[in-house]
């Protein structure tokens, strides 16, 4: 399989794009992976990229957005940071993959069992990682199914709370981004929240935080 080139990129849309993360998240759970030549990839694309997709996800070893993908060298933009929160240098870098470099989709991607979910849940404070569960704490007050238990010993208040801390960043991306919300509103781009399962591999697109025009 061939890195994305600007005539591949050119004729994505936002739809496509999320058939193709889709299809490879098919091909991560079945193990066929496809055939790449990762050194052409690199030759391919020395004198540009051409990423379809921007992927907003957590740092934690398991969630590679290009492996549960099924992706390659060039194409998509991989953004980590814990608990998939967002800030304003993250919107900066989405602003460049999507304005400047081309990229058609941005996906918020939570995942099962989140360490930083738990320790949003559980109120941790340690060093710079305070500040960093704080934009996971609405998320934690948002969460109302739970009346007891309200901690990571919970394993459904973590998955709830995971959940709506994805929808809420889907949001907040376009609320804080003008750029990115014109994008939307004109059918450039789309943007969509998902949640990986760390036990199936499986990636679950949420209709409800998905704005997607074509």
């Amino acid at each position: 399989m061939k890195a994305h080139n600007r005539e591949s990129q050119a004729q994505m849309t936002p739809q496509k794009a999320l058939d193709y993360l889709k299809e490879g998240n098919q091909r991560f759970m079945s193990n066929l992976k496809a055939h790449r030549d990762l050194l052409e990839q690199a030759n391919a694309t020395v004198d540009g990229q051409w990423p379809f997709a921007t992927i907003l996800s957590c740092i934690d070893s398991r969630t590679s957005a290009e492996l549960i993908f099924d992706q390659g060298l060039g194409d998509v933009f991989s953004v980590r940071i814990a608990g998939n929160v967002v800030n304003t240098d993250i919107l900066g870098s989405m602003e460049f993959a999507c304005k400047v470099a081309g990229s058609k989709l941005i996906v918020v991607l939570g995942h099962t069992k989140c360490g930083a979910i738990k320790g949003a849940c559980d109120h941790v404070e340690m060093g710079n990682l305070t500040e960093l569960l704080s934009k996971i704490q609405p998320s934690v007050y948002q969460e109302s199914e739970t009346i007891t238990e309200r901690s990571s010993k919970n394993a459904t208040f973590v998955e709830n709370v995971s959940q709506i801390n994805v929808k809420r960043n889907v949001n907040s991306i376009i609320e804080r981004s003008p750029i990115l919300k014109q994008m939307i509103e004109n059918g450039e781009i789309g943007i969509v929240g998902a949640m990986h399962n760390l036990e199936t591999g499986e990636v679950t697109f949420y209709e409800d935080a998905s704005f997607i025009n074509n």
